[in-house]
């Protein structure tokens, strides 16, 4: 196995050594990262003076050379490697173009750092990538919103009729929800700083000044010298914001599935969910299973995990770098993929989303839905609060115990229950456009 490392050793690592400790069957997805890296160590070499400006075109070539194998699709990471910084040094080593000048290119430079920098870049083009996603499920929601923009449904509180919404607030809270966490994303963004310059743990002999580069040719920040060495090499919080920010937004997909999955049921029947978007039953065959939001309502078990994987991790690490921190990457890069994905599916899924009218017309013939409504106009005629609570408790009571609608109760009936109510009060009031256009205090309703 070719190492960056082995001169003090007398024996060759055992094979289950390497086997245990390699990495490359995961981090190879850093290959582009890396390069992109070792691009900019090796400016900061030049401007050094550690290489000359041939060595740095001959170095310059065969990084290039390796990144459009990569985003040709060509790379085909070698098992036999260590890790993926290794099986590049490699290819670099073995480039005839570039020959005895690859070994020049690990001068001033630790792994510790420059997985440290591949990681952190990384994690930068998946936020934006995640940011983009998430964006088009906001989009397909308003979508949504905007098509059922007349909508009403019944509300609820502990899964029991509260009071009549609008679809389109439903449907706004959660878009709500992903802006709070796109906010999130592009604060994790906003937090990652890219360095280079801390060696394994202590700096290097260039000075700072040198580590000072522009972001451009690959890199969406500047990078800069650390501020402080060992902090940088040991720091992994961004991982841990960044998968907090993903568990949320798991949290956030499985709250929807939820409610989606439950107004596709036979019992709700609120909504269709084409058939390009579920499956069916191997054994039963009128079943249309919302499978895909099943599965994703299932993802964020997996992303909570990931999460405390990592937490668990760095819990009593002393300073500065560990061998524990490479496995800090299979669950960062395994969230990042759930998270896309998901959120890639839905916003599809969401376009092809049918609210049916008239099954939720039928459920807001439930005059319960309106008892805040009766108590509301009570309050406004006079009637403490308190009380008019207690009156429409006795309507509802009323109602339930006789069997009779309120909008059948007569002058008589409601006028024994309080003299303010009477049959075209309550007709008025009982109205779902009524009770949503009453509710004025969202800032939305503000002239």
């Amino acid at each position: 196995m070719s190492k960056l490392w082995g001169g003090r050793f007398s024996k060759e690592t055992h094979k289950l050594v390497e086997e245990y400790c390699g990495s490359i069957h995961f981090d190879w997805i850093l290959a582009e990262y890396d390069c992109i890296g070792s691009l900019k160590h090796i400016d900061v070499l030049k401007k050094a003076r550690l290489l000359n400006a041939s060595e740095h075109a001959k170095l310059a070539g065969g990084l290039k050379r390796i990144l459009s194998s990569i985003h040709e699709g060509t790379f085909k990471p070698g098992p036999d490697f260590e890790d993926i910084h290794s099986y590049i040094q490699h290819l670099l080593e073995k480039d005839p173009k570039v020959g005895k000048t690859a070994l020049k290119l690990h001068t001033c430079r630790s792994r510790n750092d420059q997985v440290l920098f591949d990681t952190k870049l990384f994690c930068l083009i998946h936020l934006l990538k995640t940011e983009r996603a998430l964006t088009s499920v906001i989009e397909s929601l308003s979508s949504l919103a905007t098509k059922y923009s007349t909508l009403i449904m019944p509300g609820y509180t502990h899964l029991q009729h509260a009071m009549p919404v609008a679809v389109k607030d439903v449907l706004g809270a959660y878009i709500t929800m992903l802006e709070r966490d796109e906010a999130r994303l592009l604060n994790a963004y906003n937090g990652i700083e890219l360095t280079l310059g801390s060696g394994a743990l202590a700096g290097t002999m260039i000075s700072a000044k040198h580590y000072k580069l522009p972001a451009k040719d690959g890199l969406t920040k500047p990078v800069n010298p650390p501020d402080n060495t060992l902090a940088t090499v040991s720091d992994r919080d961004f991982i841990v914001e960044i998968l907090s920010v993903l568990s949320i937004i798991g949290m956030h997909l499985s709250r929807l599935c939820e409610d989606m999955i439950l107004w596709s049921s036979t019992e709700f029947n609120f909504i269709d969910i084409d058939d390009a978007f579920c499956t069916g039953s191997s054994l039963m065959p009128q079943k249309k299973n919302p499978d895909v939001l099943e599965l994703m309502r299932g993802y964020t078990g997996r992303l909570y995990g990931n999460l405390l994987n990592v937490l668990v991790l760095l819990k009593g690490l002393p300073l500065s770098y560990n061998r524990d921190l490479q496995h800090d990457k299979e669950p960062l890069f395994d969230s990042f993929a759930v998270v896309q994905e998901s959120l890639t599916v839905l916003a599809e899924l969401l376009l092809n989303i049918k609210f049916k009218p008239e099954n939720l017309s039928g459920q807001l013939t439930d005059e319960s839905l309106y008892a805040t409504d009766l108590a509301d106009y009570l309050v406004e005629n006079g009637v403490a609060f308190k009380d008019a609570h207690t009156i429409i408790g006795k309507l509802i009571k009323s109602k339930l115990k006789t069997q009779t609608p309120i909008l059948s109760m007569t002058d008589q009936q409601l006028a024994s229950i309080h003299p303010l109510l009477n049959p075209q009060i309550v007709k008025k009031i009982i109205d779902p456009k009524h009770s949503v256009s009453s509710k004025r205090s969202a800032r939305r309703t503000e002239a």
